[in-house]
């Protein structure tokens, strides 16, 4: 019988080992530096991009993958006869869900599942490590939209950025425009939220935000009797790498940590630090 296929964009921001462990495809978003346009984790890396993005130079923007190129990924895996379940970053925030779901019209042939996950980074990554877990198993698409629906009914990202600069400018800035203005020392604690960006609080410190964000946690996983756990930041790994050990004895198995993309960098700029925690799946 032929396999479920996994596809997802790439503000899943999945790291080198998850990758080369499992079988992903993974569709680009681009970012564009000036007239240079560049494939997100395939023309350009996350070292790179953040390095370019200290330098002098334009302002960074993104674009979606068009429909043309998520067709010919679908053509390509369902010619096998597999089911093909392809997640993306929140509607809300890009039109890579609309392009995903042009390219499954123009496919009537193929059992194509768009699944838009009301999020990104850290909560897409989630989605797609579950959808791992059940193919792996030998779940059918069925399952592994139903797994990828229970990560999203209880999944909390909370983030916080050293400047919402770069958020105002991308235009995803959502409801922590009520921010903007606030003075040079706050730092705000910010949520995915039904696919878009809400703002849930705001502190004097950096280390305070990253409180706020292990108390979250702490109270989710005391409730839930675990959590599953994704930390990424944008080039910030020791203060990543710390956040991870001392999360760890709070929730269930080994925490997933990453780098931000160049894609997702672009929106939240250097310095952020993003978490995803949701309740185990049983």
């Amino acid at each position: 019988m032929p396999s479920v296929h996994l596809v997802c964009d790439s503000t899943a921001d999945l790291d080198p080992a998850f990758r080369a462990a499992h079988t992903v495809r993974v569709v680009p978003l681009k970012v564009i530096f000036g007239d240079q346009t560049f494939a997100d984790g395939v023309d350009i890396t996350a070292e790179d991009f953040y390095a370019r993005l200290a330098a002098p130079g334009p302002f960074p923007r993104t674009s979606q993958p068009t429909p043309a190129e998520f067709e010919d990924v679908f053509r390509e895996l369902g010619a096998d006869g597999g089911a093909i379940v392809c997640t993306t970053i929140s509607a809300d925030l890009s039109g890579t869900y609309a392009s995903a779901i042009q390219a499954r019209a123009a496919l009537p042939e193929l059992d194509i599942r768009v699944v838009d996950t009301r999020s990104v980074a850290v909560g897409h990554y989630a989605a797609v490590r579950e959808a791992v877990r059940v193919i792996e198993a030998g779940g059918d698409a069925d399952r592994v939209v139903a797994a990828i629906a229970a990560v999203g009914s209880t999944d909390k990202v909370l983030f916080t950025v050293e400047t919402l600069e770069f958020l105002r400018r991308g235009g995803r800035i959502g409801g922590a425009r009520a921010l903007l203005g606030s003075v040079l020392d706050i730092k705000p604690i910010l949520e995915i939220r039904d696919g878009v960006i809400e703002a849930v609080g705001r502190v004097r410190t950096y280390p305070r935000a990253i409180d706020r964000v292990v108390d979250e946690c702490r109270k989710a996983a005391s409730a839930w009797g675990g959590a599953e756990l994704v930390v990424a930041h944008a080039n910030r790994p020791r203060i990543a790498a710390e956040l991870v050990e001392r999360m760890r004895p709070l929730v269930s198995g080994e925490p997933a940590l990453t780098v931000v993309g160049p894609v997702v960098g672009c929106h939240s700029g250097p310095g952020a630090i993003g978490v995803g925690f949701h309740k185990p799946i049983a």
